[in-house]
């Protein structure tokens, strides 16, 4: 009994480090991945506007991000959105790795420009760039979604932050 009542006191004391930990920024305290990705939009979509802000209440990031009751902040524009247009779509092939979020992925390495996870290579849109600006490369976790209106595109969600930008896929190693 001595025994179990002492590993008992080392297991809670190991443990209260790990309770005082908060949660990474973001808009709210840790998002959960959505469910699934967002709906295609209906119709011509939001008109593209220059200096957009995706601020939609206090304290939400000036970036597209995701709701905790699964509402796509920023994912409006429609099919015919000029900054996710690809003369070669699939030019590398589609991903397989999985989607949604029972598919969660930890970032490895690389950055805007060309990133890693599980042997898969991406790149965010350079019309995304500016939004994945506070991403950790090496180590933030991400989820795959498909995007149901721009052709050759993934949305990339970042689990730490609640944000998301569109990514293409470059192949796996």
């Amino acid at each position: 009994m001595k025994h179990f009542v002492g590993l008992l006191a080392v297991m809670l004391l190991c443990s209260v480090p790990v309770l005082a930990q908060g949660h990474g920024g973001g808009h709210e305290a840790a998002p959960r991945p959505p469910a699934h990705g967002p709906a295609r939009v209906q119709g011509a979509g939001h008109p593209v506007e220059a200096n957009h802000s995706y601020v939609d209440k206090e304290g939400h990031p000036n970036a597209p991000h995701v709701h905790s009751d699964g509402k796509w902040v920023g994912h409006d524009t429609g099919r015919d959105d000029p900054h996710y247009h690809l003369d070669h779509a699939w030019e590398h092939g589609h991903f397989t790795g999985g989607f949604g979020r029972g598919h969660v992925w930890h970032l490895a390495g690389g950055g805007p420009g060309r990133f890693w996870f599980g042997g898969f290579y991406f790149s965010v849109a350079p019309y995304d760039v500016g939004f994945c600006s506070d991403w950790l490369w090496d180590s933030d976790q991400i989820v795959i979604y498909e995007d149901p209106d721009h052709v050759g595109w993934y949305l990339a969600y970042n689990v730490r932050l609640g944000t998301y930008c569109h990514v293409e896929y470059l192949g796996n190693s």
